[in-house]
């Protein structure tokens, strides 16, 4: 039976709204933020300490860059420079790009979108947030042990991180740490997924940002004991005198490769598969179209998820595989790019023909598409064996992994991070400070990165913590580092934004966007309860229905004020 209901109140940001019969309003303050099992502020949680951990590791990287600057005068020995360039890359993967996407914005958006009241398991919940923190610190604490921070790189190869310093040894339990999170929230957000969306989502009628989520999970769950188990076992070598990986005790460090690198390549979709639904959710809403091809751009999604279990060796063609296994993944890398041009393909197919409206969250998508497609450009050259057997250890595979994942993942980031800021906090940004970030950052991004595909290939390798003068890298790196303080300088710009309109930015209502799912039938900020009341989905894009509905009626000046039809209640959070 069809039901009216009353339509959310706008409120101001920060002002608590009455609750409907039996909902109740929680309490406000500190206390409330560092107990609360609330999904929403547990993601906001998440956004604002892995966005302070980003600074830290920009930080390093701004280190990294001025120790290169010049040749044979850098400001750093190679030990302090080893140590920074491994916590920079540590802090970006496992404390940034990965926790952000999925229990930053995963936690705060995958109720509001399946019409849940909150995630499946509430304190499961608050304990995957609460194990970040100590484990970033304990990561960070080798600074201040005699030894120093870890240095053998964020992948820890032995036989160099059998004997390295005991801040070696923290990185391990934190990584540890870090994966434990994984896993518990990954077990939160499938259960979440596939048993509270509300009546009428179907699999089909998803959310792909859901989409997105869900096959991230799964990878999660299959991939992270892996890394587990492979740092567990360096950890047992140095400390319990076993030799899993101890060439000297009849061990075999490839074993530590393979157990890394089965977690390490899923990873990267990890890295990338959230924020492949972040752009397609953006898109759409941007051209003013559909997104091109929905079931194509989901079961692409899936395919990622699948095959991203069958490339992992295509990182060690250089150790002396035998050459059908280097065949064989080879083939399954170029195999994997198929369900990846599959999304290029729709997401140029959404733009196509649309009412394009370029405000902020548009550019960086954008420009996530152009950086992205050039990452994965070289990436075919490495995925070809001979060639990288001579690209393997140079700056070449630098700039891959920086356009795959900071012009892949960090644009789409702030692309969808700008695109909710107005749910997130009821305030609007500033356009003009937007305009200034992409800019600033699509320049200064490329002036850093696009010259080391040319310094990989005149031989620069990694690593390195100086090069002599007569190589003739002083130039392009240069450049490159002239291109990082800019970068960071439009990181600096965006954090002021972001921080400034938290506080006083113009009030943003309910649905700035005119989008198509359901966060933003809520108000903004949602409250605690998220929907009084639950509607039916009839398709991929609720709000859109609407919005027709209202039009249909006689009554288009906002969707809220059509009734909705009300299904049961979601199925509520367990403890």
């Amino acid at each position: 039976m069809a039901t009216t209901v009353a339509p959310p109140v706008a409120t101001r940001p920060g002002a608590l709204a009455a609750a409907p019969d039996g909902l109740a309003v929680p309490r406000r303050g500190i206390g409330e933020w560092l107990t609360t099992p609330d999904h929403k502020k547990i993601g906001i949680m998440y956004m604002v300490t892995t966005f302070i951990f980003f600074l830290i590791g920009g930080l390093a990287a701004m280190l990294v860059r001025a120790q290169l600057a010049l040749p044979e005068s850098p400001p750093f020995s190679g030990e302090l420079y080893n140590q920074i360039f491994t916590i920079h890359a540590t802090v970006m993967i496992f404390l940034f790009i990965i926790p952000f996407g999925v229990g930053g914005l995963g936690n705060y958006l995958v109720p509001l979108m399946i019409g849940a009241r909150d995630m499946a398991f509430p304190k499961i919940n608050v304990l995957s947030f609460w194990m970040i923190i100590p484990a970033g610190l304990m990561i960070l604490s080798g600074f201040l042990t005699p030894g120093g921070a870890a240095d053998a790189g964020w992948t820890s190869y032995p036989p160099l991180s059998e004997r390295g310093p005991f801040g070696q040894s923290l990185w391990l339990v934190g990584v540890i740490i870090l994966g434990s999170s994984s896993i518990l929230g990954s077990i939160n957000f499938l259960v979440t997924i596939l048993n509270m969306r509300t009546p009428g989502m179907t699999m089909h009628r998803l959310p792909l940002f859901v989409w997105a989520i869900l096959t991230t999970s799964f990878i999660q769950l299959i991939a992270t004991p892996a890394l587990a188990a492979a740092l567990g076992m360096l950890l047992a070598d140095r400390h319990l005198g076993t030799h899993f990986f101890d060439p000297n005790g009849g061990g075999d460090v490839l074993g530590y490769q393979h157990g890394f690198w089965f977690y390490s390549h899923p990873a990267v979709y990890i890295m990338i598969l959230p924020y492949f639904g972040v752009i397609s959710e953006i898109l759409p809403v941007f051209s003013r179209k559909p997104i091109f091809g929905y079931k194509a751009v989901a079961y692409s999604t899936a395919a990622i998820g699948v095959l991203g279990f069958l490339v992992w060796a295509h990182h060690m063609f250089t150790v002396g595989l035998p050459i059908i296994s280097q065949s064989f993944f080879m083939l399954m890398t170029m195999l994997i790019a198929i369900p990846t041009g599959v999304k290029i393909f729709n997401w140029a197919g959404t733009l196509w023909g649309g009412h394009l409206q370029f405000k902020t969250p548009l550019l960086f998508a954008l420009g996530f598409l152009t950086m992205f497609v050039i990452g994965g450009l070289s990436g075919v050259y490495s995925a070809v064996v001979p060639v990288d057997y001579q690209l393997h250890d140079t700056y070449f595979i630098v700039a891959h992994i920086h356009y795959v994942l900071f012009g892949g993942s960090v644009f789409a980031l702030f692309s969808g991070l700008y695109y909710w800021f107005p749910k997130f906090t009821g305030r609007l940004y500033s356009e003009s400070l937007g305009a200034w970030h992409f800019w600033l950052m699509i320049i200064g991004f490329n002036l850093t990165f696009f010259p080391m595909h040319i310094l990989g290939v005149m031989g620069m390798q990694r690593r390195i913590a100086s090069y002599p003068v007569e190589t003739g890298f002083l130039p392009l790196n240069l450049v490159e580092t002239v291109g990082a303080f800019l970068l960071g300088f439009s990181v600096l710009i965006a954090t002021w934004n972001l921080f400034v309109s938290w506080r006083h930015g113009a009030i943003a209502g309910n649905d700035p966007w005119l989008a198509n799912t359901l966060e933003w039938l809520t108000s903004s900020p949602p409250p605690a309860y998220n929907f009084a009341a639950l509607p039916r989905i009839r398709s991929e894009r609720p709000l859109r229905d609407l919005r027709q509905a209202a039009a249909l009626a006689g009554d288009g000046a906002s969707i809220q004020r059509p009734a909705l039809e009300s299904g049961r209640a979601a199925p509520q959070a367990r403890s």
